[in-house]
């Protein structure tokens, strides 16, 4: 009895052995996701930012927002177009937010999109980005639906690939915004780097969306994923989006810079690329 004991606890040791080896790898298969250098895809589209220093970003392929309205957002500085907020610098594009007096408003900063000139309807879309930090400092890397002009937001449809608040140096947040679920009720997720301020250094940012779902990657470390099925109201992700980069000052979500905010506040890009499958 005690020999039959000792053998059947054997067994069990050997298979919680293999149990507890195998399921770390499946999770860890399942949330690393597809590198953009899978076969499966084909990059269709990219920047990667090597004009001369000091130039302004392709006019091929961006344009600019510009003005001070807030943006929904009540945000506090003014978009403009000038090589002092938006450049191209050894090898990466700058969008620079700077504290200065312009018309009325106390901040200038950069926002850029490739509204009329490219809109993928599907694929794996990133970017290889070097955050800002600080209090009220709000970079993002998103998109919007291309028929804004005719269906407003949130209608349109809205995918913030990356977004971080400077008074969170540890996290990004990934959402979607649509009709009935836009705002502080978009759905949305987050990655948090445990040890070290994600603005530390350069990360990859990027989504991977087709009819049946979209998925965000750090990394390529997948880290939230949404569907149709997932929504009650109309899933509006299936018509072409442009691409947008920006660095907000201040707005309602991130509050407004401080005595602790340093000025200027640079988002450094390497690389934007749109990938789609072969």
């Amino acid at each position: 009895m005690f020999a039959i004991n000792g053998e059947i606890i054997l067994i069990i040791a050997v298979i919680c052995l293999v149990f507890l080896t195998v399921i770390p790898l499946a999770v860890n298969a399942q949330m690393s996701g597809a590198s953009s250098n899978s076969p499966q895809w084909k990059l269709v589209w990219s920047d990667e930012f090597n004009g001369p220093d000091g130039s302004p970003v392709d006019s091929t392929k961006w344009e600019y927002d510009l003005g001070g309205w807030g943006w929904g957002n009540e945000e506090a500085e003014y978009y403009t177009d000038r090589t002092m907020n938006v450049y191209q610098e050894n090898g990466f594009l700058v969008i620079q937010a700077m504290r200065e007096k312009y018309e009325s408003w106390e901040y200038t900063s950069g926002r850029i999109k490739t509204k009329g000139k490219f809109e993928p309807l599907y694929g794996r879309i990133e970017a290889r980005i070097k955050l800002p930090f600080g209090q009220g400092i709000w970079p993002a890397f998103w998109m919007l639906g291309n028929d804004i002009d005719t269906n407003n937001w949130p209608n349109c449809g809205e995918i913030d690939i990356m977004e971080n608040l400077g008074r969170e140096p540890y996290i990004i947040h990934g959402t979607i915004h649509g009709p009935g679920y836009f705002g502080a009720g978009g759905p949305t997720n987050l990655f948090q780097s445990e040890n070290k301020k994600i603005s530390a250094d350069f990360h990859v940012f990027a989504i991977e969306w087709d009819p049946n779902q979209i998925r965000w990657y750090f990394d390529d470390q997948c880290y939230y994923s949404i569907g149709p099925d997932d929504i009650l109201d109309k899933w509006v992700f299936d018509h072409p989006f442009f691409i947008l980069l920006n660095v907000a000052v201040g707005g309602s979500w991130p509050g407004y810079p401080d005595e602790t905010t340093v000025f200027p506040q640079k988002m450094l890009v390497d690389y934007v690329r749109v990938y789609q499958k072969q």
